[in-house]
């Protein structure tokens, strides 16, 4: 038989509402009161209902996890971070794969509110107008990771993405490099806008023009990269920039399959660093980003607004690095 805040109440000879304080943490309770209480909740075996605790409290002690594609290992990796602080902190959460779908990360968004959770985290996203303006209506507390929005209106965790590939950009120009292809993912947030332009900022410092024909759209798993190929092929690209290392590796193997020499004939640089770009040969070049803590660090800013405590960052910019591996000179 399920025991019931009720039953806990009883054995303890207290009213529920003491039991309802113990439980949340109420300093409002004698401390022979509560261990009363808590020794009955241990011999009951009693394990709360988060929903019936936030008809009280107002929490849930849940939290919404929106993610693009969740067979995407970069994804799984944000998502790694964020559910051990979710866990330290003793929330559940709720995740819900939108599949590259703007319209179903709005809808999952709205699902999510629906069933009270306490905050919402974007693990990448489009976050097109229609799901920033539910977002802003809604009041609930959201944070987004790996990707961003214009206006910087929300609280986000990123690298900065505009420097980074400004950098890697700048190197392939000083070293010969001159058709510099960038497959941008056909589900296109705003992270992929602030890359676009570190590439052309890049062209502009080194005195060269910008081929806006070298800016392709791409899937971003591994039979976009092999399916794109040929197309890359005829804008002559001596170097090839992905978001996904899905992708990069599709490339990586149709150049191989074409007998280019890789990296002497043609370069390629991801911009995830999951743990595929050390399982291919030669190895994957990328930007290292530090998913594990961007996911982490996007779930404890997320506890701060919950809790209302003080943030001193809202957006917060986290160290990068870049790999040069074996598919770059």
């Amino acid at each position: 038989m399920t025991v019931t805040i009720y039953d806990v109440a009883r054995e303890a000879k207290v009213s529920m509402a003491t039991v309802s304080r113990v439980l949340n943490g109420n300093p409002n309770v004698k401390p022979e009161t509560r261990k009363k209480v808590k020794d009955v909740i241990e011999r009951l075996n009693y394990r709360p209902n988060a929903v019936a605790r936030g008809l009280a409290s107002k929490k849930t002690t849940t939290v919404g996890v929106i993610i693009p594609d969740i067979s995407n290992l970069y994804y799984s990796a944000l998502a790694r971070g964020l559910d051990d602080i979710a866990e330290m902190y003793k929330y559940q959460t709720i995740i819900t794969n939108t599949e590259n779908d703007p319209e179903k990360e709005r809808d999952s968004f709205l699902s999510l509110v629906s069933k009270q959770v306490d905050g919402v985290v974007f693990l990448g996203g489009a976050l097109n107008e229609e799901t920033l303006s539910d977002i802003k209506d809604s009041h609930v507390p959201v944070v987004i990771c790996g990707t961003s929005e214009k206006d910087k209106n929300l609280p986000s965790v990123n690298i900065d993405y505009f420097e980074a590939i400004k950098e890697a950009t700048a190197k392939f120009l000083d070293t010969g490099a001159d058709r510099i292809v960038f497959l941008k993912a056909s589900y296109s947030d705003q992270l992929e806008n602030h890359i676009e332009e570190g590439i052309k900022s890049a062209y502009r410092d080194a005195d060269k023009s910008v081929d806006d024909s070298l800016i392709l759209t791409a899937g971003s798993d591994y039979q976009s990269g092999k399916d794109i190929y040929e197309e890359i092929s005829t804008h002559k690209a001596d170097v090839v920039i992905t978001m996904s290392d899905e992708t990069a590796i599709g490339v990586l193997h149709s150049a191989m399959d074409h007998d280019l020499r890789i990296p002497e004939d043609i370069q390629v640089l991801s911009c995830s660093n999951t743990r595929l770009v050390n399982m291919v040969r030669p190895q994957l070049s990328s930007i290292a980003l530090p998913l594990y803590d961007i996911g982490a660090v996007g779930m404890r800013l997320l506890t701060k607004y919950m809790n209302e405590e003080t943030v001193d960052e809202a957006n917060v910019i986290l160290p990068y690095k870049i790999e040069y591996r074996g598919t770059t000179k």
